[in-house]
């Protein structure tokens, strides 16, 4: 099968959606054609083969950051994606278009599918069609909305994360249709053994981490004053990951008191980050929302427990006082509880770490990439035996 993917973020830009993104693609690249149009920045090539899957770049404007994309770029994207894949059209025919992110990707894809009578299947991350941290959310915008609606609406299948993520599509959009929810899968690479000191992390604390963009939907503030509360005076925290409100962050826990307690290391290498995981007690997040959450897979993977909000996809796979605890969203109180409670209770918290890295397995990469074929499958069979019919009423 030839498939013809579009991500407006794809690793190394963007955040969770463009990592599980690249992982289905490589995945995918083992048994079929995966190509893959995406944003150029910097001095990223504007094509490479990686991981068996050919990479185009296409132009776009007044991207400022690799964690964080701006409006005017993700306007950017849609035309100048359609010219590439004209481009790659026009020398080989692809079986089915794949599009990550009903917004900006849905725009930029579905044109293409349409023009060239080729299956269209969206998968919405979460975050793409609601985010309660911003204003310019598109389940806020009239506009936005419509468009979301439209791409939905006029997909021969829509893919989501979750539950919740499914139900958000119903919601806000005012879709009917059938939605086939996928969870999202991990590739646990191989990591080399090492300690907290080698990795200069702190021996002795009960040590939390937590891995993303430093957005305001991450909510890090919050886990910020949650460590800071006396219940939570034992432990130390790392944060792993990039974005513009890291500078602000790092002020909020000066001004706590946290600067000795609280480490931000930015981006760090793959390998790197596992390593952190494997050193760390447990995995927290203080996160507005999720679509799903990826890292809480990484961490469980790991063995960690994890502690986490209720408020979006994750809770399709994690239960309070099983996998961690899953603590009221914006409730710093049962937070700082909750990981309290895990510090002073450390035959607990191997317990449900031992029962995560056993149910992390349940999501390998493997599994995702099986049942988006069998979709992929289900709707070029259906264009076909649709083709077929037409062809047989012709006089």
């Amino acid at each position: 099968m030839k498939i013809l993917t579009f991500n407006y973020e794809y690793p190394p830009l963007g955040g969770g959606g463009g990592v599980v993104h690249e992982l289905l693609a490589e995945e995918l690249s083992k048994r079929h054609r995966v190509a893959v149009i995406t944003s150029a920045y910097s001095n990223l090539r504007g094509r490479e083969v990686r991981g068996g899957v050919e990479i185009h770049r296409v132009p776009v404007f007044l991207r400022k950051d690799q964690s964080v994309a701006t409006l005017a770029s993700m306007l950017f994207y849609p035309p100048a994606a359609w010219i590439k894949a004209a481009e790659l059209m026009s020398r080989e025919r692809f079986d089915v278009i794949n599009g990550h992110f009903a917004v900006p990707t849905g725009p930029g894809s579905l044109p293409p599918a349409k023009l060239g009578r080729i299956p269209h299947v969206l998968t919405i991350q979460g975050g793409d069609i609601y985010d309660p941290s911003k204003k310019l959310s598109p389940h806020r915008l009239p506009g936005a909305r419509a468009a979301v609606t439209f791409v939905l609406r006029h997909s021969d299948a829509v893919i989501a994360a979750s539950t919740n993520t499914r139900d958000n599509a119903y919601r806000y959009y005012g879709y009917g249709g059938p939605i086939e929810i996928i969870p999202l899968g991990i590739r646990q690479p191989v990591v080399p053994q090492s300690t907290r000191e080698a990795l200069g992390l702190p021996e002795g604390a009960f040590l939390l981490v937590t891995v993303g963009r430093l957005v305001k939907r991450k909510a890090i503030d919050d886990l910020l004053r949650a460590v800071a509360r006396p219940e939570c005076s034992r432990v130390e925290l790392i944060v792993v990951g990039d974005g513009p409100e890291r500078e602000a962050l790092e002020s909020i826990a000066a001004a706590l008191g946290l600067s000795t307690r609280v480490r931000f290391l930015g981006r760090v290498e793959e390998i790197r980050k596992w390593q952190i995981l494997e050193n760390a007690n447990a995995y927290v997040s203080s996160t507005m929302h999720e679509g799903f959450g990826l890292v809480y897979l990484e961490g469980m993977a790991a063995g960690l427990p994890v502690v986490t909000p209720d408020h979006g996809g994750q809770v399709d796979f994690l239960r309070d006082g099983e996998t961690g605890y899953v603590v009221p969203a914006g409730d710093l109180p049962a937070l700082a509880r909750a990981i309290a409670r895990l510090a002073e209770r450390p035959d607990e918290a191997a317990r449900m770490g031992a029962l995560n890295r056993s149910r992390a397995q349940e999501h390998s990469i493997q599994n995702c990439a099986r049942r988006y074929e069998d979709v992929f499958e289900r709707v070029v069979n259906r264009r076909a035996r649709a083709r077929a019919g037409v062809a047989s009423e012709r006089p």
